[in-house]
């Protein structure tokens, strides 16, 4: 799955405070390259006052930023032992669970066609014993997956607030008890591991996702809106409407898998909540907010600085990973919400960041990789 998800209405973007153009800086480049364009930008500024900056993406673990910090002989002593004796059993045991998970969806879609819709193909609707099958493992083993890399807790607790912004309408009975579409913060690529053993939503990612050994046909029986980035056809349709219409048949058809969608775009320190991109609110469904957090004492698995093999290697060498999952209500909009999605997004993002303690911030995935080519240049010049 990809963890950077793009905004479903794409836009060009804006001139900066400084009075560049954003646009120089395109977002299918690698995160963790630099680039002369950018690292010349950001060349004046010191570390630390990018830290201040763009707090939003900073590692405050023992490991620092990009995970290459100077480890104690005591932090390297533990890491070497779990190297040799923790991360090869689970390395093996999670890939005995993917494999397991493949061989069940390859046997419940042998002689079943899937849907076909453009660029779209997925078996989201099927039914009957298939999908109950699917499902049911999907869950089981994605919550097995999770405690093989060390969250054997997860505290999972749902939050009753009054807040202004969640108002009742008596006038929307059919909506009751039904929702089309789950928010989420963005924190990690276990993210998604965690929302398939809760409810195995259907996700939005790369279209070159769907070709992956193994994954691929997983991602399939999810039911995942793939995004072809190269594809700008005007018969071609958008993503937006894809999404769009997914939610808007989850919410009035029971048997219709949920959207879940990360609308920040991007994942930060797990601190911080990103501006939200207003695709998931266009159906004017109600939405299912949910916050993520992951607490550490020596590795922070939220995946913003560091590259995804130095994180997975990390992650699977830390004892325990302890993750807190916060449910809110269902959000059911107002007419002026349901008018207007910015102001839907907003309302949303500024309940989850109340209820979550999550500080809101205006920087986005381009401020990200300028932080990130920064490091690059830092770490080249040492």
């Amino acid at each position: 799955m990809e963890s950077e998800l793009k905004d479903f209405n794409s836009k060009p973007s804006k001139p900066n405070a400084n009075g560049n153009n954003t646009n120089i800086i395109r977002d299918d480049r690698p995160l963790l390259k630099s680039e002369s364009t950018v690292s010349v930008a950001v060349s004046s500024d010191s570390i630390h006052e990018m830290e201040k900056k763009y707090a939003a993406y900073v590692r405050r673990d023992v490991y620092g930023a990009m995970g290459r910090g100077e480890l104690s002989v005591k932090e390297k002593l533990l890491l070497l032992f779990a190297l040799v004796t923790l991360f090869p059993i689970r390395v093996i045991v999670a890939a005995i669970i993917l494999l397991f998970y493949y061989l069940i969806c390859r046997v419940c879609t042998i002689f079943y066609d899937p849907n076909r819709d453009e660029e779209q193909e997925d078996y989201a609707h099927m039914s009957g014993w298939r999908r109950s099958v699917i499902v049911g493992c999907g869950r089981g083993l994605s919550r097995a997956m999770l405690f093989i890399f060390g969250f054997y807790w997860i505290s999972d607790s749902s939050f009753n607030h009054n807040s202004d912004t969640q108002k009742e309408d008596k006038h929307q009975p059919e909506e009751i008890g039904r929702t089309g579409v789950i928010i989420s913060n963005h924190v990690s690529y276990l993210d998604i591991l965690y929302h398939m053993s809760s409810s195995f939503p259907s996700f939005v990612a790369k279209k070159s996702v769907s070709k992956l050994p193994f994954v691929g046909l997983i991602s399939k029986c999810l039911g995942c809106v793939y995004v072809q980035r190269e594809s700008k056809l005007s018969d071609s349709k958008g993503v937006s409407a894809v999404v769009t219409e997914r939610i808007k048949e989850a919410h009035q058809n029971k048997s219709a898998p949920l959207m879940m969608l990360f609308p920040e775009g991007t994942t930060t320190n797990g601190d911080f909540l990103l501006p939200f991109k207003t695709g998931g609110f266009l159906a004017r469904a109600p939405v299912v907010p949910v916050i993520l957090k992951y607490h550490y004492q020596r590795f922070s698995p939220a995946w913003d600085s560091i590259s995804g093999v130095r994180h997975v290697i990390f992650l699977l060498c830390q004892f325990v990973n302890y993750m807190e999952v916060i449910r809110l209500p269902v959000y059911y909009p107002s007419q002026q919400e349901k008018d207007d999605p910015k102001l839907y997004a907003n309302n949303v993002r500024r309940l989850m960041a109340s209820e979550g303690n999550l500080v809101l911030t205006d920087i986005g995935l381009a401020e990200k990789r300028i932080y990130h080519a920064a490091l690059n240049g830092s770490l080249s010049q040492c």
